[in-house]
C-alpha cells in the first residue's frame, strides 16, 4: 500500500481544519510535516494576523516619523536651519536627514573628536547654504567624518564655473 498523500490537519493553534496534498514531500517526510503543520495556525489565520502585524508596524512607523519630524523641526528652528527646497514629501524628509547629519556629525567631530565649536560654527554655517531636500536625503548614510568634505563639494557645485569652452 501506498503511503497516504492527503492529509487532513486539525490546526492547533486555531482549531482550523484543512485537506492538505502533501504529495510533493518525499513519502519518508509527510508524516512529520504533517506534525509541523498541525503546530501552525492555517493560511486564513496566518493571512490575518500577518496583515494585523503589518497594520501594527505602519501605525507604528507613521508614530515614529510624526515624532521624528517633530523633533528634527524644533531642532532647524532651534539652529536656525533655513527651510528646505523640494517637493512636500522631500522637504519633510530632508529635514529628518540634515538633523541626523548634522547631529551625528556633531557627536563624532566635536564630542568625540577634536573639532573645536569655532570650528563647527564653520561646518554648520555652510550647512544652512545647501536648501535642497534632495541633497540632505542623498547623504543620509555618509559618514560623519566625511561631511565637510560634501558641504564643500555642495557648495561648489553651486557656484557658476566659467566654462573655456563656449
Amino acid at each position: 500500500m501506498a503511503v497516504k498523500t492527503t492529509w487532513q490537519i486539525t490546526h492547533h493553534p486555531c482549531g482550523h481544519q484543512a485537506k492538505r496534498d502533501l504529495s510533493d514531500r518525499a513519502a519518508d517526510r509527510r508524516a512529520g510535516f504533517a506534525e509541523w503543520l498541525a503546530k501552525q495556525a492555517c493560511t486564513d489565520c496566518w493571512r490575518a494576523a500577518k496583515e494585523d502585524d503589518e497594520q501594527d508596524k505602519a501605525a507604528w512607523l507613521k508614530a515614529k516619523r510624526a515624532e521624528e519630524q517633530t523633533e528634527s523641526e524644533a531642532w532647524s528652528k532651534r539652529y536656525r536651519m533655513p527651510p528646505l527646497e523640494g517637493t512636500k514629501r522631500a522637504v519633510a524628509w530632508g529635514v529628518r536627514c540634515r538633523h541626523q547629519v548634522l547631529a551625528a556629525a556633531y557627536t563624532t567631530l566635536v564630542l568625540e573628536d577634536e573639532t573645536s565649536e569655532t570650528e563647527w560654527e564653520e561646518i554648520e554655517e555652510a550647512a544652512r547654504t545647501v536648501t535642497r531636500a534632495g541633497w540632505w536625503i542623498d547623504q543620509r548614510s555618509s559618514e560623519p567624518d566625511d561631511l565637510t568634505e560634501l558641504l564643500q563639494a555642495a557648495t561648489e557645485a553651486d557656484r557658476p564655473t566659467e566654462n573655456p569652452h563656449f
